[in-house]
């Protein structure tokens, strides 16, 4: 059991267990927001009253769906772009150097 606390001290499991969780929370306000606040003003951009996810190019008769791709785009960025400026901002890139 002490090899067992040991390794969970030492490798910052528990840091690890609190961003896994926070990530999450993350994630779904982001995706609120692109969903909920983006999307729409992006259809709206792009000729789609249903939002950007039902957007879509017609191309000699078939429906090219990029909406829905690039909602998924546009959420991943912003998730990036969060996860980056907090670790930065934390300086949680310089926690595991060594000394």
């Amino acid at each position: 059991m002490k090899g067992f606390m040991n390794f969970i001290r030492e490798q910052s499991v528990v840091g690890l267990a609190v961003g896994f969780v926070l990530g999450g929370a993350v994630a779904k306000v982001v995706t609120s927001l692109v969903t909920d606040l983006i999307n729409p003003v992006l259809g709206l951009v792009l000729g789609s009253t249903k939002g950007l996810k039902a957007a879509y190019l017609p191309i000699f008769g078939a429906k090219v769906m990029f909406g829905n791709f690039l909602s998924v785009l546009i959420d991943f960025l912003v998730i990036a772009a969060v996860v980056y400026f907090v670790v930065h901002g934390l300086k949680l890139d310089k926690v595991d150097k060594k000394k």
